[in-house]
């Protein structure tokens, strides 16, 4: 299991188009994914999970990821949090 937390530099948070990447991103590992905002955990392949955690920009968040390639995940999963609009 790989932990890592990251601060969502995105310019308009998690909103609906880039929690549409970040899951598309997610389903094409085997991994688990997992979002933790707070004391709330999410699936991270979920995007009524994502949006419902309503993740704005600049707030830390930790991603966690189980499984045979979850250090590939995390490191593109945290390019998407990353990315500028």
């Amino acid at each position: 299991m790989v932990e890592k937390k990251i601060v969502v530099q995105l310019s308009h948070g998690l909103h609906a188009r880039p929690a549409a990447t970040f899951v598309k991103v997610a389903a094409s590992f085997s991994s688990e994914i997992k979002i933790v905002k707070k004391e709330k955990t999410v699936n991270g392949k979920s995007i009524m999970g994502i949006m419902a955690s309503a993740i704005a920009k600049g707030e830390e968040i930790t991603l966690i990821a189980d499984g045979a390639d979850e250090q590939e995940a995390i490191s593109a999963l945290e390019k998407v949090l990353l990315e500028q609009e």
